[in-house]
């Protein structure tokens, strides 16, 4: 029905990693070798991932002297030993030991060397001058010799000054990294002396909002970050958010990393809208990001897609789904149905109440999509052109705002602006506002979307339809997950509707949305009757989760129309006639629902499925099996690199 594209609700998503301990012996003379013993901690139940956004989230101090976390790491504090570790870390072996079924070729294209994917529109390389590492042993230990970390004889750990080279590694207790961890704890070891001692926590731990990574709780700690198209940042990277006992451990610089430039050059990357500007300040913050090496990207994880051989126009993409262009999907063999497996099934087509992927999927069916987001970049397709600056669709203006003026604060809420309220002027500064006048950015834009958009019932779009999606997106009462977005243009009083495809939103002062030229706002069929003979417009927003109108069977003006949905079973859809961008190819889509993965490749390789996309299929053992078939010319696979990235954080601070 309603046609979303917020989807940088894609999230940050931290995966699973934890703490180890590690004992630093020492004595006199020649260095005792420590013994210590990986602990793998399984009192709690093990989660492969969690959802962490990357925003500031304020907690109640724990009791902790203020001086916490000023006095630099005995080892990780030096540049040389950091850099060590990242060219004594086999990146591609740590790769091969958790996807050993891709080839040489497949593993070095999962590979790192920024924050960034290589792939982003923002990453940098070698020829702006970053620093690479390569696995270089010799050179790692080379630095560590001149750091005066040495090697005496007959031993195996480094030492200096009696103290072993000795690091506690911190990562979850989940299969998949208690498998390249123990790669790694080897590679370290005997590529350099270096020890590491693992230990492996239930994420709940390690996660917590009172412990592990949340706490800095670490010395070496491994987890995953979801990239996204907009590179963000600024809450994991700058000087001022380095979480704290004295700020309640506000921020997710868990490195507790202030390098001057870097956190200049993050922040003024967040603080404009024109991307050449953003380019090149992310450059900067890359080329001090790998100097200082306080956080080694190990490689990204693997996600891949499989399909029958007769089926065209498909296109698999790390931060799309496959569903995005289904209107443009064919068959080869003059069939008319294309059957996609899940193993998950949504529990509401209501889009505000329901995020997970296969709800997704069949929402970009049913309601189209306003933009597409390949490449970790954005395309229009419902949308007439992205509305930016340099269009003319937008403005980004000075505004002058005094005391008791509705603002966006430094934290990203909407707040009446008085004495001691922190709010980012328009130089880009973090200010605290004391009285009179100041001047802060305000953004203008106009949306629009093509002509000629109908629901599949032939009804034509209206403006009704425009006011009544975002009446229902900012109303509480809806179930919406969140209401931040509406929140940032006050709601209803910030949006103008311009015509029965286009409306305009007055964001408050201070919002400064990366993406600010995708349109947030499709429409909810105002004319719509449901079963008791009300229109669909005048159902309070309460009552929307329940509608079989809105959460099982909507309306939409998508290449595709929901005919039936079996619980259990299947969805079907059949081709849009009315679709604006022409009627799709193949008649039917049906979703299929199978109980595990085994079963839906089993149903692909018989036939019975035509697509397992990246949600379903995983990087699982099942990828090898799809890549072996498709060898043998029985279908078609692909793998990509995920957006979701390992890393290893080195903390620079103990408590």
């Amino acid at each position: 029905m309603k046609i979303l594209d917020r989807k940088i609700a894609l999230t940050l998503l931290l995966a699973l990693v934890a703490p180890i301990l590690a004992a630093c012996g020492g004595g006199g003379g020649t260095a005792q070798q420590p013994v210590r013993e990986t602990v793998v901690v399984t009192a709690e139940p093990v989660r492969e991932t969690v959802v962490v956004r990357e925003t500031v989230v304020a907690e109640a101090p724990t009791a902790a002297p203020a001086a916490a976390f000023t006095t630099p790491h005995p080892i990780l504090s030096d540049v040389r030993v950091r850099q060590a570790i990242a060219y004594c870390t086999n990146r591609p072996e740590l790769i091969q030991s958790v996807y050993s079924y891709l080839t040489p070729e497949q593993q070095q294209a999962l590979l790192m060397d920024t924050n960034l994917p290589k792939t982003h529109w923002a990453a940098a390389s070698e020829a702006d001058g970053i620093v690479v590492y390569p696995f270089d042993p010799e050179k790692g230990k080379a630095l560590l010799d001149e750091a005066g970390w040495k090697l005496a004889e007959g031993q195996s750990v480094r030492a200096k000054d009696g103290v072993p080279l000795s690091l506690e590694f911190t990562t979850t207790n989940a299969q998949f990294r208690i498998t390249w961890a123990t790669v790694l704890e080897k590679q370290l070891l005997d590529n350099c002396g270096i020890q590491i001692i693992r230990k492996h926590a239930p994420a709940s731990w390690w996660f917590g909002s009172a412990s592990g990574l949340r706490r800095r709780d670490f010395e070496l700690g491994a987890f995953a970050w979801v990239g996204e198209a907009d590179p963000g940042g600024r809450t994991l990277y700058a000087c001022d958010q380095i979480p704290l006992p004295d700020n309640n451990w506000n921020g997710q610089n868990y490195m507790g990393w202030c390098n001057e430039t870097a956190s200049k050059a993050i922040t003024a990357a967040n603080n404009t809208l024109n991307r050449e500007e953003r380019i090149k300040n992310y450059k900067a913050f890359q080329v001090e990001f790998t100097k200082d090496m306080v956080s080694l990207p190990l490689f990204q994880r693997l996600e891949a897609y499989a399909w029958n051989k007769a089926l065209k126009g498909l296109k698999p993409d790390p931060t799309e789904y496959i569903t995005a262009n289904a209107y443009e999907w064919e068959r080869t063999d003059n069939g008319d149905t294309i059957i996609l497996g899940f193993t998950q099934e949504p529990a509401s087509m209501f889009t505000l109440v329901e995020s997970a992927a296969v709800q997704r999927q069949a929402a970009q069916l049913l309601e189209g999509v306003l933009t597409t987001q390949y490449s970790y970049d954005f395309q229009p397709v419902l949308q007439d052109g992205l509305s930016t600056i340099e269009s003319g669709k937008a403005k980004n203006e000075v505004v002058e705002v005094k005391e008791g003026d509705k603002v966006w604060d430094a934290t990203g809420a909407a707040v009446e602006l008085k004495p001691g309220v922190e709010i980012i002027n328009s130089d880009g500064e973090t200010i605290k506002y004391e009285s009179g006048t100041v001047k802060m950015n305000q953004l203008t834009v106009t949306y629009d979307l093509i002509k000629g958009i109908k629901w599949s019932d032939g009804e034509p779009l209206k403006k009704a339809d425009l006011e009544l999606s975002v009446k229902i997106a900012c109303d509480p009462d809806s179930g919406n997950v969140s209401l931040t977005f509406c929140e940032s243009h006050d709601n209803l009083n910030g949006v103008t509707f311009n015509s029965d495809t286009s409306y305009t939103i007055k964001f408050l002062p201070g919002v400064q949305w990366p993406i600010y030229y995708t349109a947030p706002y499709g429409g909810y069929p105002s004319h719509v009757t449901v079963s008791d003979g009300r229109k669909l417009a005048d159902v309070p927003a309460k009552e929307w989760a329940t509608l079989p109108e809105v959460a099982e069977i909507p309306l939409g003006y998508g290449p595709y129309i929901l005919k039936e949905w079996k619980k259990g079973e299947f969805m079907k859809f059949e081709a849009n006639p009315n679709f604006v961008l022409g009627a799709p190819k193949v008649k039917n889509v049906i979703i299929q629902f199978y109980a595990d993965t085994n079963a839906a490749v089993a149903a692909l390789l018989t036939g019975e499925v035509d697509i397992l996309e990246k949600a379903t299929l995983g990087a699982g053992p099942e990828v090898e099996t799809v890549l072996k078939a498709a060898a043998e010319g029985k279908i078609e696979a692909r793998t990509d690199a995920s957006p979701t990235w390992e890393h290893m954080d080195m903390n620079l601070f103990v408590r």
